[in-house]
């Protein structure tokens, strides 16, 4: 039962990633770390200090708002992605492991009932994801 998925596909092709997907990559481990943290708080800081400088209160709370709003559109798209990748990266290592175990069980199932179950058990929740 050899089945290969689009993780071992892309892993046995080398590393062919998308300009965006790296993109992504840095932009995560970027926006991650605490220098990104201090960048955003000083810019709230610097658009709390503007006050004096705008003549309309709802303009200057509209300018922060606007801001904001894309900016975090486009942080959760980009963590979004991220994300997804990083989880689709671990179910198929767990499902590489299962396989591995599966096989493991097969060997040593000769006499065991219960470990050919197992296996067979095993064998099937492989992918599971993918059907659900």
């Amino acid at each position: 039962m050899e089945r290969s998925s689009d993780a071992a596909q892309t892993r046995s092709g080398g590393n062919r990633r998308s300009r965006f997907d790296v993109f992504v990559e840095h932009a995560e481990l970027r926006v991650s770390q605490a220098p990104f943290f201090f960048l955003c708080v000083a810019i709230v800081v610097a658009w709390f200090i503007s006050l004096p400088w705008w003549t309309d209160l709802k303009t200057w709370q509209v300018a922060i708002h606007t801001v904001a709003s894309v900016f975090t559109l486009l942080l959760v798209v980009l963590l979004e992605n991220a994300g997804r990748r990083a989880s689709e990266a671990s179910q198929e290592k767990l499902n590489v492991i299962a396989e591995a175990l599966a096989a493991m069980l097969d060997s040593s199932a000769f006499d065991d009932p219960e470990l050919r179950t197992a296996a067979k058990r095993l064998r099937e929740a492989v992918g599971l994801e993918e059907r659900h």
